[in-house]
């Protein structure tokens, strides 16, 4: 067995590639929306907090399912972006189908139906997309 076989290797490489991915997805997520997440969470504001934990839940479970369907690391990398992708639009998807009001502006003034219903739609949606990966 090589040293690239070892489960233990694997894994810390896994790790690593998805909490990187992470740190760039999440920047994304910073630049899409008009509010600024961790200026937000740092004070206090619950209903980002929910959303970004969904969006984190989202990215995190979309590769987790990546993981478990590959054994190429550049082919889960691949399937992890197209999911992230997928979960952006449904961001925007979110955002076009409540015309009443702006999602940005509700969750950064501390709406808390509406970061909750932002937080389960990127876990569900994630739930989707992972089932989907082939």
């Amino acid at each position: 067995m090589s040293f690239w076989e070892n489960a233990f290797v694997q894994t810390a490489g896994y790790f690593s590639i998805v909490i990187l991915c992470l740190v760039v997805f999440l920047a994304v997520f910073e630049l899409v929306t008009k509010y600024r997440n961790w200026e937000q969470i740092k004070n206090g504001n619950i209903s980002v907090a929910m959303a970004t934990g969904g969006k984190i839940f989202g990215i995190v479970n979309v590769f987790r399912h990546s993981i478990s369907q590959h054994d190429s690391l550049f082919t889960m990398i691949g399937w992890g972006v197209f999911g992230f992708f997928l979960l952006l639009l449904g961001y925007f998807i979110f955002e076009f189908f409540t015309p009443k009001f702006k999602i940005d502006v509700e969750i950064e003034n501390d709406n808390r139906a509406v970061g909750f219903i932002s937080m389960m739609i990127s876990i569900s949606l994630s739930y989707v997309i992972g089932a989907s990966i082939a």
